[in-house]
């Protein structure tokens, strides 16, 4: 069993349909806004909902600001990148995959998830070794992002993406000694996987060696790098304002 913590990622778990065991509340928490919102949908959904101290919330809590409110979820199930490629072929949109290559600090994964939720990808890479794994840190960080996302925990990195590849999608990396900014390179606009690299030493060789191309966020100020959910964001938002397109 795992837990979801807080009010958005409750309620966004809710509306998504996630399998909920039941969901603790704190007695001592107005039941108005978001906490009446989860009560509602919970009721709507037949999950229980047990009042219980303020205390037994810090108790069953990871310590990530539970808001008065946990839920008590199977563990997460991870899906296939290709029901990802089939929603986008339904949605009649060009696949937009975000690949995360050993990114290992679960508030790092959580908040380039929610960023891959707002901007539309339609399915998100996860190394099984060497990376963080959805967990009730990482989901408190999404803000209820993994509830509307496929995510795929895979085997090899570089194995799925050279999978992707043959399915059309192009495979572009996010390397801040890069020659060509993420503003200039036009393969965003296609089908494409981006690549985000760990918080330490950015995309690992193999990947960095057989991504299509290669790209960077620029920065006119001076400090000599962005934070990777930072920088991760930044990409996403440039792929979506190509697919939008905006000028």
């Amino acid at each position: 069993m795992e837990r979801i913590e807080g009010r958005n990622p409750v309620r966004e778990a809710l509306r998504a349909g996630r399998p909920i065991r039941r969901i603790l509340i704190s007695k001592e928490a107005a039941p108005r806004g978001a906490l009446a919102e989860i009560v509602a949908l919970a009721r709507e959904a037949g999950v229980r909902v047990d009042r219980v101290p303020r205390a037994a919330i810090s108790e069953h809590s990871s310590g990530t600001a539970p808001q008065g409110v946990i839920a008590e979820v199977d563990e997460y199930r991870y899906r296939s990148w290709r029901e990802g490629l089939a929603g986008a072929g339904e949605r009649g949109e060009p696949p937009m995959f975000l690949a995360l290559d050993r990114v290992t600090d679960p508030r790092n994964l959580g908040s380039l998830l929610r960023s891959a939720e707002v901007f539309g990808c339609h399915a998100v890479l996860l190394p099984s070794r060497r990376s963080a794994p959805i967990t009730a840190v990482a989901e408190k960080a999404a803000a209820g992002a993994t509830g509307h996302l496929v995510i795929d925990r895979v085997d090899s990195l570089e194995r799925a993406l050279a999978a992707c590849r043959k399915a059309g999608l192009w495979v572009v990396g996010l390397d801040a000694s890069a020659e060509a900014s993420i503003d200039s390179v036009e393969l965003l606009g296609e089908p494409v996987a981006l690549v985000v690299g760990s918080e330490g030493t950015g995309l690992s060789r193999l990947v960095s060696e057989r991504a299509d191309a290669l790209a960077r966020v620029p920065m006119a100020g001076r400090l000599g790098s962005l934070g990777v959910a930072v920088a991760g964001a930044i990409a996403l938002y440039e792929a979506r304002r190509r697919r939008s397109g905006v000028e």
